[in-house]
């Protein structure tokens, strides 16, 4: 039986090489950094989403070192058998009293967090209102969900007020929007203050998925939602710790006291995944704290990232406007998906490790090379990654 379908498989296999969109996997040699080793050798980093350069932070590697002593390897449960150690817990205050939370509940990763509350807090008799630029896994995430599904444009504030009236037109019970606090592909902040005005405006709870922006957006480094100035008005927010804070694994959901405990009690990848490893609670505890503590790293990031900016529009490259650490650099057309990939490979013969996205992670003729500064970088490894994309145009043509 498998013979037909291993042609079949071969064939779509072969069919995306052809069209330029194979995916590779490169490996490092080294820990995460702004300078890392590539089996290939030695890059400057600009591809993590390393935003506070804390994945190597001695402080956070020490915490995480001890907690292997302390606490053990692995908790080989799920949370609610044998699975919380005290610092479980002292995690998910801590996350929730930086983004403003009454509580909070930590998931294997965020891609779980957004796929276990969706099915929990919103029925058949409920309707969710998404962005459509929206990160997979919250599209999975509603999927599982039997409420009713609204799709508006990107930002477009005139199509969610349209897809409010008609989920309230319909007789929902509840109404939740969802969006991206900061939208990976594009470095996009969600205009949070008119959605939670329309929001108000219908009766409709606000959710935000703040992975991209948890730990460095805002003045104190709390997210979209205190960029925007409505830590106050957002029911919902979950992210990770795999990025900003230390990056580690591990994802979360902050939230009213209510939705935490109903969450506790219903949400399957909750229920049925083993708890956080211990060293990783450890390490993104101590993270935490960095970021919470330390203004110096985000306006080190805010310097690279204006820096990387200026040079690149020097040097007539197409960029995304924007202010946010994640620079895509575009090649648009029919022909963008392999150009990106060769100047990507080009660069990183020149010691710069970035990658190119193309569809289906990005709309077809939107391809682009996702650079992502880091605080770690400094700004002569900014200039030289402006260098690496000018040659690594020059030799592509």
């Amino acid at each position: 039986m498998y013979a037909d379908v291993k042609d079949q498989l071969s064939e779509e296999l072969a069919q995306i090489e052809a069209d330029g969109l194979t995916k590779a996997e490169r490996q490092i040699t080294t820990p995460q950094s702004a300078h890392i080793a590539t089996t290939a050798g030695e890059a400057l980093n600009f591809c993590a989403n390393n935003y506070l350069g804390l994945a190597d932070h001695p402080d956070v590697v020490g915490a995480a070192r001890q907690a292997l002593d302390d606490w053990g390897f692995g908790m080989a449960s799920v949370r609610f058998i044998c699975g919380t150690q005290t610092q479980h817990r002292d995690l998910e205050r801590a996350i929730a009293d930086f983004v403003g939370a009454q509580d909070s509940i930590l998931f294997p990763s965020c891609f779980d967090a957004n796929g276990g509350i969706f099915e929990v807090i919103c029925g058949k008799d409920d309707a969710i209102i998404s962005d459509q630029l929206n990160h997979a896994s919250i599209i999975d995430g509603v999927r599982l969900s039997k409420a009713q599904r609204f799709r508006y444009a990107n930002r477009d504030m005139d199509d969610l007020r349209t897809q409010l009236q008609a989920a309230r037109d319909g007789g929902a019970r509840r109404v939740l929007v969802v969006t991206d606090g900061a939208f990976s592909m594009d470095g996009y902040l969600a205009p949070l203050e008119q959605i939670c005005d329309l929001a108000e405006e219908f009766g409709a709870m606000v959710m935000v998925d703040d992975s991209h922006a948890t730990g460095f957006v805002g003045e104190g480094g709390r997210g979209s939602h205190e960029a925007c100035g409505v830590m106050d008005r957002v029911d919902i927010v979950t992210g990770t710790l795999g990025k900003a804070l230390g990056g580690g694994s591990g994802g979360f959901v902050a939230a009213h006291q209510e939705i935490v405990d109903l969450l506790k009690q219903r949400a399957r990848p909750y229920l049925f995944s083993n708890a956080v490893a211990p060293s990783v609670v450890a390490g993104s505890l101590k993270a935490l704290e960095i970021a919470r503590d330390s203004d110096e790293p985000r306006a080190q990031l805010r310097r690279n990232a204006e820096l990387f900016r200026s040079l690149m529009g020097e040097a007539g490259f197409e960029l995304l406007p924007g202010e946010h650490a994640i620079v895509p650099v575009m090649f648009p057309g029919e022909d963008g998906a392999r150009t990106a990939s060769q100047v990507a490979d080009a660069m990183l013969e020149r010691g710069v490790y970035v990658i190119a996205f193309s569809y289906p992670v990005v709309p077809k003729g939107q391809a682009r090379i996702r650079v992502q500064l880091s605080a770690s970088h400094s700004e002569e490894d900014v200039r030289a990654c402006v260098d690496a994309f000018v040659a690594a145009r020059d030799a592509v043509g």
